[in-house]
């Protein structure tokens, strides 16, 4: 019986076939053998029995065997018949198991039809839990039921709930904040300012309202931030200041002092918008909140009773040395400083080309509402920038300065704009002066740029000797120490390098502020004693 094809043997996927003694990607490389093999494998005598056979089943209405054999004329072999004869197949060569196409095509196995196709799965519908939440993932149940526990402790005892004098223990213990987040805390559930904080208001807050599975960045931040702003501002800061003030014991003798309190606190809210609003608009993100080390620093605050130690931002030294600084410029004590005033910081260190640029309001446009002056907040930008030409801020800072076109680059003209009344200084102080040229080469050496035709802040930040290049260009007297390094000072950095410049130069002047007002007073002390003896009888 002759059998006849009908159909497009091309158009068959020699994946589908299931010829172990071939490979599929021999057939796919040459269609012409795919039909050769087909045409020898419909002339093989087996072949043909089984094809009457199944015709034969199909006419007289017999089922087909799910084996792919037909009733009772069908060969008793359960399998195909091989165009290869038996012991004739060449092995194959060995594969690895990664990375091939075969592998990842496997087949489980002939369909129960007994059709030699693969049987194509179905895809699996994975469920993927949900990881986005609104307002906060809510709590695990086993953290919940810990923090009911802790929460019912307080407020055994207080059915009418708590007032904001006890409330400082449960900000401390429940909800792992710096103890002088309280009042702000209580105030932020206290809505209706009753003055009374339930224990239903706060768990709803606090546990339904998933703060507690927040991390501390982000509890600090919505607690501090005002409901229809995206952003802390300054004054958010403020009573969350105020207690500490109050509360601290390293602060407690500034009680009987108001007004430096008031300045306490303003020079710490500006250091911290100093280091961490970047965008300089006094705006904090939760973004630059959690980019920062405030939150480090206030738990450090908390737990430390000398805050002198707390050298980030609380320090009660660092605010006396930028405040004494500021007093001693503004001669006139208006609280504004002038040009002529900032000219004489640090012995006239200062050139009057950067001055002039200082308040050309280039680097930060002043706070000040006083035309040619510069305030309080204006000045503590300064003296960071100045005094820690290390830091990131420091550098963006005195890089606008530079930067006269304000192109992002600082070029070979621009530096020597500047260094030119460097020269003319250390010329008229009878020192020895050096070349622009000699200058440009050592800097083009510490920095290493990337186009040593010109500097980008990119390059600046890179180097670990930045702050010398300003220096060189507008500070004769931090040149000059440069130039001729003390050996026990570069010691004392390798001896304490967590320290930054900030650091040392607070610590040096607090000594010498200090040592001043001790002799100012023994001074004062010593005119007492004298006029008393006058006074005396002989």
């Amino acid at each position: 019986m002759d059998v006849e094809f009908v159909g497009d043997v091309l158009s068959l996927d020699p994946e589908l076939l299931q010829l172990p003694e071939v490979s599929p990607l021999a057939l796919k490389s040459n269609p012409n053998l795919l039909e050769e093999l087909f045409e020898l494998w419909l002339s093989l005598p087996d072949t043909s029995k089984l094809v009457k056979s199944l015709l034969n089943d199909v006419n007289a209405g017999v089922p087909l065997n799910i084996h792919g054999t037909s009733g009772a004329n069908s060969p008793s072999s359960n399998s195909l018949p091989s165009i290869f004869p038996a012991g004739s197949t060449p092995p194959l060569s060995p594969r690895s198991t990664s990375g091939s196409p075969r592998i990842v095509k496997q087949r489980p196995g002939p369909s129960s039809l007994g059709s030699p196709l693969k049987v194509v799965s179905e895809p699996v519908r994975e469920l993927i839990p949900q990881f986005y939440f609104q307002n906060g993932r809510p709590p695990p149940n086993e953290l919940k039921e810990r923090c009911m526990f802790r929460i019912d402790q307080f407020f055994y005892g207080h059915l009418d709930g708590l007032r904001i004098h006890e409330f400082k223990s449960l900000t401390k213990e429940v909800c792992k904040l710096p103890s002088f987040f309280s009042t702000s805390l209580f105030r932020k559930i206290d809505t209706n300012c009753t003055g009374v904080v339930t224990r239903e208001a706060f768990v709803d807050y606090w546990v339904n309202g998933n703060m507690l599975t927040r991390d501390i960045a982000t509890q600090i931040y919505a607690i501090l931030r005002q409901p229809d702003l995206k952003h802390i501002t300054q004054d958010d800061f403020k009573p969350v200041l105020r207690e500490l003030l109050a509360t601290h014991p390293g602060l407690e003798f500034l009680q009987s002092t108001p007004e430096f309190q008031e300045r306490y606190a303003e020079t710490v809210i500006y250091r911290i918008f100093y280091y961490l609003n970047r965008s300089g608009n006094s705006h904090l993100t939760l973004r630059e909140l959690k980019r920062g080390n405030l939150i480090a620093a206030m738990q450090h605050a908390d737990e430390e009773e000398d805050i002198n130690k707390v050298l980030r931002y609380f320090s009660y030294e660092h605010f006396y040395v930028i405040y004494c600084k500021f007093w001693e410029l503004d001669t006139d004590h208006d609280f504004f400083i002038d040009k002529e005033n900032l000219i004489k910081y640090g012995n006239h260190a200062l050139t009057y080309r950067i001055v002039d640029r200082i308040f050309s309001q280039v680097p930060r446009k002043f706070t000040s509402k006083v035309e040619g002056k510069m305030g309080y907040e204006d000045f503590v930008y300064f003296i960071l920038s100045e005094e820690d030409k290390s830091s990131e801020p420091s550098l963006e800072y005195w890089f606008k300065c530079i930067d006269l076109d304000g192109n992002g680059i600082i070029t070979r003209n621009e530096m020597q704009f500047f260094y030119e009344e460097q020269l003319h200084r250390m010329e008229c102080m009878a020192q020895e002066p050096v070349l622009f040229e000699d200058i440009l080469c050592q800097i083009v050496d510490m920095i290493k740029p990337e186009n040593e035709s010109f500097f980008t802040l990119r390059d600046l930040k890179g180097s670990k000797l930045s702050g010398n290049v300003f220096n060189i260009l507008f500070n004769l007297n931090k040149f000059m120490a440069f130039e001729t390094r003390d050996p026990f000072l570069i010691r004392q950095e390798r001896e304490n390098p967590t320290l930054t410049e900030w650091d040392r130069f607070a610590h040096r002047e607090y000594i010498r502020l200090s040592m001043e007002e001790d002799v100012e007073d023994a001074s004062n002390g010593s005119a007492d004693v004298w006029d008393e003896s006058l006074e005396a009888p002989f």
